[in-house]
């Protein structure tokens, strides 16, 4: 077989995953992934072996405590890696929402009465909250609207919006309800043509493929690890000449140790740790499916990233066909996967039924899913849904199968 033909192994993939075998969850086909994903073996591995042997104070001299602060160390720096960033440019924090509220506190002394920040009617509301609530202190905020035709967020419309006010940008690389994947290199160029900061939201597209940041170069870069088979925790990145220049949001001892200064209270000690268990992970994929090649981290995800692509698209395309072909049905965004334009992230709602009724005949046919409106509240009320009832979302990642394919698509068939 050649490199060209190589596919991703899922069952592999799934031996790697103890809920497949869990007698709760084992019968079920899951698609709430971008909700919270599983996690790898390795993770709670490095959990357990944190709380077991490690559960200490780290960075003193005697032995449980040098082995908890070499290892959180190791784990920032390897997924700094990871991400093709410096080690001092990522923040491990509580979550996105948390992350990016921090953020927004500390980017703040550089907005004056009258500065524009534009936000986008399609991002989950993590990245558009933190950024409106500058309002108080003078900003304007300008909305980037999708097109409802389309559901696109189209370039010619942010070009319209940006001009000498404009200071900064937060928009979502991935739609959790759309699904698009948004071009966020383009993004950022034509901002930073303008001296505008960028804010991508990577929360639904990391779990799909980790991203190389500086080949993006957006200037911050935030997504949730829970969602990439970690612990409940979230990255934030941030370019170390606009970090070290942020105002302390943290201890006044920390004053200038970036990025410490950005991430108040520190990280969750174990959970950190534990993180060192999904590069494991990825370098276990890697090992498994390519032989003898000495690569760096990011090509090596690289690689992975493009199996995990192809089988993406082999496994949600069937599902994106039934749903576009059912006239009952209102599916929202594009109709097929093709080279990674959109994540198999799956919304849609009934013109007959109401989306909890929907949800509900899935789950009682074992389809593990919700109606709700994922925090995108803004996305679904400028296409007329019921924010209440939401939309039904089929969220798949690279450890579903064909049998959760066929699963799913026998029991929309019921509806």
């Amino acid at each position: 077989m050649t490199l060209e033909n190589i596919k991703l192994d899922v069952d592999f993939v799934r031996s790697q995953f103890p809920a497949f075998k869990d007698p709760l969850s084992k019968d079920w086909s899951f698609f709430e992934n971008a909700g919270g994903s599983y996690v790898p073996q390795n993770v709670i591995n490095k959990l357990t072996e944190f709380m077991v042997s490690t559960k200490v104070q780290p960075y003193a001299e005697y032995p449980m405590s040098k082995i908890a602060g070499n290892n959180m160390d190791k784990a920032t720096k390897t997924f700094a890696n990871m991400i093709n960033a410096k080690e001092n440019e990522i923040i491990i924090g509580g979550s996105t929402s948390i992350n990016l509220y921090v953020l927004s506190n500390a980017l703040k002394k550089f907005i004056n009465p009258g500065d524009e920040i534009i936000v986008t009617n399609q991002d989950h509301e993590a990245n558009i909250s933190p950024w409106r609530k500058l309002e108080k202190i003078g900003a304007k905020i300008v909305e980037w609207k999708f097109n409802t035709k389309s559901h696109e967020l189209e370039i010619s419309e942010l070009k319209k919006l940006l001009n000498r006010k404009s200071k900064i940008l937060a928009v979502t690389h991935c739609s959790n309800i759309v699904g698009s994947i948004n071009n966020l290199k383009l993004i950022s160029d034509i901002a930073h043509e303008n001296n505008v900061i960028v804010i991508g939201d990577g929360v639904s597209y990391a779990p799909h493929g980790f991203p190389d940041v500086k080949e993006l170069d957006v200037d911050f870069y935030t997504f949730s690890l829970y969602k990439t088979y970690g612990p409940h925790l979230a990255l934030l990145y941030g370019k170390e000449e606009i970090l070290k220049n942020l105002p302390n949001q943290n201890h006044e001892f920390l004053e200038g140790k970036y990025p410490y200064t950005i991430n108040p209270g520190g990280p969750n000690h174990e959970e950190l740790v534990s993180l060192i268990g999904i590069y494991e992970y990825f370098d276990n994929l890697y090992n498994h499916h390519y032989k003898n090649e000495n690569l760096s981290i990011v090509n090596k995800l690289k690689k992975i990233n493009d199996l995990i692509s192809k089988h993406e698209e082999f496994i949600a395309n069937p599902i994106l066909d039934y749903l576009s072909n059912r006239d009952d049905i209102f599916l929202i965004g594009q109709k097929n996967i093709i080279n990674k334009n959109r994540a198999p992230t799956i919304s849609f709602i009934s013109r007959k039924k109401s989306s909890k009724v929907v949800s509900e005949i899935l789950v009682n046919n074992k389809i593990a899913t919700r109606n709700d409106n994922f925090y995108a509240w803004r996305c679904l009320k400028h296409l007329g849904i019921d924010t209440e009832d939401g939309v039904v979302r089929l969220s798949m990642t690279h450890y579903n199968n064909s049998v959760d394919t066929s699963n799913v698509i026998n029991a929309l068939k019921k509806i």
